[in-house]
């Protein structure tokens, strides 16, 4: 990895543009990925991390090791696909004193993958519903509890694919050109309230969420062309991206959308 999770507190109490002590943040699919190195790095600059998806096992695992290097985190299940359970999960957090000072909405869905006149609508209900819809209502009970705070800051994890749709994946790259649209909206109504709003555009990162593409060696062969820096990204290079726009160093952000691509959009 980038980053030595070891000297990485330090860096948080030297460096006050970085300094997320007493923030709670919530980070959705939290088990793996960049959820995972988001949850990992915000819990090394002093935030208290909430670590959801669908996976808790795997989100224990995740805060058992926020913890073992000096980090603090708990777990929760979240499917960011049902509403109510994006309720629960907010009254549970109510309960415990602990509404999010920063919500980092990355869980995702891409069930699908081929050409979109042949794509089931099971297939795209489930990839709108997560994709979509669960950012749009996470978003709306943070922000909620954000304005009483009159602070807080929502980052949306999107793609490249919001900018250039991407082959086989046509209503997925829909969902995140609309993920764009609405950081855009919510930055413009909730700015009066002090809560910033931004979003990620990753470019091709080594998860197993794009396994689909990196584990096939002509596909990558392909996309590594695409690519001025010629390589995927690892989780831990789009997790700094993150930090600095829900940390103070980006108090006069909100409304873009960062691309951290390899040069690709370039």
């Amino acid at each position: 990895t980038l980053f030595d999770d070891d000297r990485m507190p330090d860096a948080a109490m030297t460096d006050p543009l970085f300094d997320l002590s007493g923030k709670t943040a919530l980070v959705t699919g939290a088990s793996r990925g960049i959820g995972e190195a988001s949850a990992h790095l915000l819990a090394a600059h002093g935030a208290h991390v909430v670590c959801s998806s669908r996976n808790v096992e795997a989100c224990a695992a995740v805060a058992e090791a926020i913890r073992a290097s000096g980090g603090s985190a708990e777990a929760h299940a979240l499917h960011v696909g049902d509403p109510d359970a994006i309720e629960t999960l907010f009254a549970a957090l109510d309960a415990a004193g602990r509404a999010p000072d920063i919500l980092v909405n990355n869980a995702a869905a891409n069930p699908y993958f081929g050409p979109m006149l042949d794509m089931d609508l099971g297939s795209y209900q489930k990839t709108v519903d997560v994709n979509l819809r669960g950012y749009f209502w996470t978003t709306v009970q943070a922000a909620r509890r954000m304005t009483g705070k009159k602070s807080g800051s929502i980052v949306n994890v999107a793609s490249v694919n919001a900018k250039r749709p991407a082959h086989g994946q046509g209503v997925y790259s829909m969902t995140k050109a609309g993920i764009v649209n609405m950081t855009e909206g919510f930055a413009k109504e909730l700015a009066a309230h002090g809560i910033r709003v931004n979003a990620v555009l990753p470019g091709l990162t080594d998860t197993k969420f794009a396994s689909a593409i990196t584990g096939n060696p002509k596909l990558m062969g392909l996309m590594s062309q695409l690519i001025p820096m010629g390589r995927s990204a690892q989780p831990d290079e789009i997790a700094p991206a993150v930090l600095f726009l829900v940390s103070p160093a980006s108090t006069y952000v909100t409304g873009t959308c960062l691309a951290v691509d390899g040069g690709y959009l370039a």
